[in-house]
């Protein structure tokens, strides 16, 4: 039962608050250096509601978190191709990854479980 609920509490929509924060990732189309890692670091470092970043040259990504009340990462994406030299994308995982990322997915266990109990309550 204790499971249930923690489920339910975890997964139910809600608003985000002044609390909320949410991961981002970028993915930089041409070649990093330690330089342009260390640019776009500074950069996002200076966005309004960037909360972390980690930059990896070599494999081209950029991950951040940011606080959703103050900007948004479309709008973050948006201002780095704005004002940086890089060809930018913000990566969106599939509907396929996101169900795999979790184990709540649709089709566990935990899944069913959830259902039959927000269904309870609907």
């Amino acid at each position: 039962m204790i499971l249930i609920v923690h489920i339910y509490m975890v997964t139910r929509p809600k608003a985000p608050d002044a609390t909320t924060k949410i991961m981002a990732r970028l993915d930089f189309k041409q070649g990093l250096k330690n330089d342009d890692a260390d640019k776009i670091t500074a950069w996002l470092y200076n966005q309004n509601g960037v909360d972390r970043v980690f930059c990896n040259p070599i494999s081209g990504i950029a991950v951040f978190t940011f606080y959703p009340v103050k900007t948004s990462a479309d709008k973050i994406t948006s201002d780095m191709r704005s004002d940086l030299p890089y060809t930018v994308n913000r990566y969106m995982p599939s509907k396929e990854e996101m169900q795999g990322g979790c184990p709540v997915g649709a089709g566990s266990v935990s899944s069913k479980i959830y259902s039959s109990f927000t269904n309870l309550f609907n």
